[in-house]
């Protein structure tokens, strides 16, 4: 029954993808099989709890000024700019990825279109509404998102966790409609868990790493949460960190931020033969004779970078060895 219910649910909604609007009024033509159904969008299938509550799905126009990204994407501060990004690139060659929202204007899916429809300050868009309540439309959110790679694991841990007051009454509704503990306000040690396990579910993600974001969440420096949030460090190595008083924190952050941007710098510039071994004083020699003979053609770039590292290029590296081949033979 279960079954049968998700999948009306989805043929109801990929009637709707198929919809073509014309000014006000729509045209709908059926394709259960369209290029915009969920599945072929690279969607996950819908959670049970709201494939089981879906009503209906419709094809509206909405103005853009009724429509909003989730609270809880504003509350963690996330802007999917990778999002608007693509649907700008791919404008011109690809149809559009629908933009799926709720009855209350939530977007759910295509918040690049809507972002590039607003800064094109079109007045109206065209969307597929979807009868969901505000608790499964993150839950929608997250659906999509784990399978599409783009938003990484803290972020969508993040997004889950504001699902946890929500995961938790429903634990205790169960309780008690099991008849144990009636009238309790507290969840059991194992129900707990199952809010945890819940809470991973959504994120598509492990139990662990739910508590050391939470840990995170708790303790972190700033710096390092925001580092999370744009994928340029991992949820383990930040957990380790959070330990230590913040401002150590900070300072393993800078000491590792500036490793990483060594790394980055070496392997763009360090392509062909690697040498280490120059003698300082002859490449400040070569530098100086360069600039001599070669005016202008040293560039010399600032960083933020407490340490400071000489990149040789290819023309520097045989006048230095000119001048070590002279020194041999003087």
């Amino acid at each position: 029954m279960e079954n049968h219910r998700e999948n009306s649910c989805r043929e109801r909604l990929s009637d709707t993808l198929d919809s073509e609007f014309i000014g006000s009024s729509r045209v709908k033509s059926v394709h259960l099989e369209s290029t915009h159904s969920p599945a072929l969008l690279g969607f996950e299938p819908l959670p049970n709890e709201i494939a089981n509550g879906c009503k209906e799905s419709l094809p509206v126009t909405r103005f853009l000024e009724q429509l909003r990204p989730h609270r809880a994407l504003n509350e963690i501060g996330w802007t999917d700019i990778d999002d608007l990004n693509d649907v700008a690139r791919r404008k011109f060659q690809l149809p559009p990825e629908p933009v799926l929202i709720t009855k209350s204007g939530i977007i759910l899916s295509g918040i690049g279109s809507w972002q590039l429809a607003l800064s094109e300050h079109r007045q109206h868009i065209s969307c597929i509404e979807l009868d969901i309540n505000e608790d499964e439309s993150l839950q929608y959110i997250l659906a999509i998102h784990r399978t599409r790679s783009r938003w990484n694991s803290f972020v969508l841990i993040r997004l889950a966790l504001t699902l946890e007051p929500h995961f938790q009454q429903k634990a205790l509704e169960n309780m008690r409609t099991g008849g144990k503990c009636k009238g309790s306000t507290n969840l059991s040690k194992a129900n707990r868990i199952e809010v945890r396990r819940e809470i991973a579910n959504a994120a598509g993600s492990g139990t662990g790493n739910v508590d050391k974001v939470k840990a995170i969440l708790r303790s972190a420096h700033p710096n390092i949460i925001a580092a999370l949030q744009n994928g340029s460090l991992r949820i383990h190595r930040a957990w380790k960190w959070c330990r230590l008083p913040k401002s150590q924190q900070k300072e393993e952050f800078a000491n590792y931020e500036e490793g990483q941007t060594r790394r980055k710098v070496l392997r763009e510039f360090g392509g062909g033969q690697s040498r280490e071994s120059f003698d300082r004083r002859q490449v400040l020699e070569a530098l100086q004779l360069f600039e001599t003979c070669h005016p202008s053609q040293i560039i010399l770039r600032g960083s933020t970078r407490r340490e400071t590292v000489v990149i040789l290029g290819q023309d520097l590296i045989e006048e230095i060895m000119t001048m070590e081949d002279a020194n041999r033979h003087a």
